[in-house]
């Protein structure tokens, strides 16, 4: 069987690991309890990569968890309006405005989840290796 390298944007998807793409990057696989929606553990159980490169590296993900947000916004938006179309006169355009944005705050926790993973990407290099030692 070939060494194949596994796929970039399916690593993303399942959430897995930028430097080996094979390690989970959260310990629990589902988002519930969201208590524990953001658990890391410290380094891949595969490659050994350190999951948070220093202190305080997550607080950037605000900054693609508001561009996801909005990008979600944008496309139900634009959805509802293809499908049902928009109108001030007979209240459409704020039944939209509602749905979409109920969209966005369901998906959030999923959202909050694959910033991180899109974040740490940015950042790690795959077959970089470790950055235990560093």
């Amino acid at each position: 069987m070939p060494n194949t390298t596994p796929s970039h944007i399916l690593s993303i998807i399942k959430m897995r690991c930028p430097n080996c793409r094979k390690g989970a990057m959260f310990t629990q696989k589902s988002i519930f309890p969201l208590k524990g929606l953001l658990m890391m553990p410290e380094h891949c159980s595969v490659c050994h990569q350190k999951m948070e490169i220093e202190p305080g590296f997550y607080y950037g993900t605000g900054y693609v968890s508001y561009a996801l947000s909005v990008a979600m916004l944008a496309i139900s938006f634009v959805s509802y309006h293809l499908i049902f179309g928009l109108s001030y006169k007979d209240n459409s355009f704020f039944y939209a405005l509602g749905s979409s944005i109920s969209i966005v705050l369901l998906l959030q926790p999923i959202t909050m989840r694959l910033s991180r993973v899109l974040y740490l990407n940015m950042f790690v290099k795959f077959g970089k290796g470790s950055s235990l030692n560093s």
